[in-house]
């Protein structure tokens, strides 16, 4: 049975990308939110595998709804998805429980990597030290 993932982002386009590439490398897409709030509730009715969780969004962030999420189900798996010059939230995102990111503009190589990592590495967390190298912290 495939892994479940819900996806998380204000922008349809974005949600829409995303749940292309997860289909193509055989992952089931059960639901879609726009916002932290709905994601939130749609984590609690379907609990998904993973979520994709943008990190700016209107209403509830992605890093308060990770939390929010974190804190209802401790083994939650969220990786963050993150514009450009959003960086210094990536590592407030990571406090909060998320357990990979990727940035916006993103590869199909790039999400797969970080699915896998997040869904098949451990703990699924990932070594800070790497998070801040990538974000030229």
């Amino acid at each position: 049975m495939a892994q479940t993932v819900l996806i998380v982002d204000d922008v349809k386009f974005v949600r829409k990308t995303l749940a292309e590439i997860l289909k193509s490398a055989h992952y089931q897409v059960i639901a879609e939110a726009e916002n932290g709030k709905e994601a939130l509730q749609l984590y609690i009715q379907h609990r998904p595998d993973l979520v994709t969780m943008d990190v700016v969004m209107p209403g509830m962030s992605g890093i308060e709804a990770t939390q929010q999420i974190v804190k209802a189900d401790k083994d939650a798996r969220v990786i963050m998805v993150s514009a450009m010059g959003q960086e210094n939230l990536i590592m407030d995102a990571i406090a909060a429980g998320a357990k990979d990111y990727i940035m916006k503009p993103f590869s199909e190589k790039e999400v797969i990597k970080a699915v896998n990592h997040a869904l098949h590495s451990g703990d699924g967390i990932a070594d800070r030290s790497t998070f801040k190298e990538n974000i030229g912290g």
